[in-house]
């Protein structure tokens, strides 16, 4: 049976899967209010409805596939279920387990059913590079609408979280040694020994040295990943483990937002040299931070006691005697 699927948010990966669906036969709507010129573009390109409001979008559509940046999957999310849609709604974005399950019982609650979703790889121009985990009681029912596309659909045994916890272990390595690769270029300029750490690591780890320019390639979209990151540290937090891996990197991420509208792929030194600013901002807020604290000691308060004025009864006995 031909479904209709409201694909919300049609940004490069979103327009991309929309057409995957469109070419297996699906109906792809979108609303296009308040959104601008370039995702009109990439919807039309993707062969997909305009229905101009978001109510409508919803009203006819069987499945709503939500793929956005992860700060505002959560909220996208209830605000579907605030509008009574009553269909499939598929989770596609990069968040934490314990995230997606939040979003399950908002659009549960409405009367929707959950599909949890990982997506892994680049759009799905072609087929073979790019894959979409799912997880809940309709996974198979979402993976059968893109049976033969570009996209693969893996359904996984396990309920809500399954796939978006897949999905942040997989990130979790891949992009956040991205990051880790890019601050350690950083440090060893700072050091002034990057020509042998390079060197070192082609005796020793063929390829690193290729691996770690991969950010200059990845930097115009680097800010979708700081929410990325983000939830890859809640993970790791709600499992007792330190998120401090993740948290880093969408420090690290943070500092290449300038590089968002840029029209080409920026030189790696020019990537390495926005990361070395954000590395010294970072420094002098560290360093004014502790100034103020040293000062807030060495400043005792209105009518605090100060060491040297007290007068000593010699018949008592001092308090450390006792």
């Amino acid at each position: 049976m031909t479904k209709t699927i409201a694909v919300l948010h049609p940004g490069e990966m979103g327009a991309a899967i929309a057409a995957c669906l469109a070419a297996r036969g699906s109906k792809i709507a979108w609303a296009s209010d308040g959104r601008s010129a370039a995702t009109r573009t990439r919807a039309e390109s993707a062969g997909m409805e305009d229905l101009r409001m978001v109510e409508r979008a919803l009203g006819a559509a069987d499945v709503v596939l939500s793929v956005c940046p992860p700060h505002g999957a959560l909220r996208l999310a209830r605000e579907v279920a605030r509008r009574g849609f009553r269909g499939i709604y598929v989770d596609a974005n990069a968040v934490a387990p314990e995230t997606a399950r939040q979003i399950a019982r908002a659009v549960e609650a409405a009367g929707a059913s959950f599909v949890d979703g990982g997506i892994i790889g680049p759009p799905p121009a072609r087929a073979g590079t790019s894959r979409i985990y799912l997880s809940g009681s309709r996974a198979a029912d979402i993976a059968a609408l893109f049976a033969g596309s570009n996209l693969e659909a893996i359904p996984l045994e396990g309920a809500a979280g399954a796939a978006s916890a897949l999905k942040a272990c997989y990130a979790a390595w891949t992009k956040g040694a991205t990051a880790l690769l890019a601050a350690i270029r950083v440090l060893a300029q700072h050091e002034g020994i990057e020509p042998a750490l390079l060197a070192e690591w082609k005796l020793s780890q063929p390829g690193l040295d290729r691996r770690s320019e991969a950010v200059s390639v990845q930097a115009r979209k680097a800010w979708r990943w700081v929410g990325e990151m983000e939830e890859i540290a809640a993970s790791f937090e709600a499992t007792g483990l330190p998120g401090g891996f993740g948290l880093a990197a969408a420090e690290i991420y943070g500092t290449l937002k300038a590089f968002k509208s840029n029209g080409r792929a920026p030189e790696l030194q020019e990537v390495l040299a926005a990361i070395r600013q954000g590395a010294r901002k970072r420094k002098a807020a560290s360093s004014a931070r502790r100034r103020g604290a040293r000062g807030a000691k060495e400043a005792p308060a209105k009518g605090q006691f100060k060491f040297g004025t007290g007068k000593i009864d010699p018949s008592k006995p001092h308090r450390f005697l006792k």
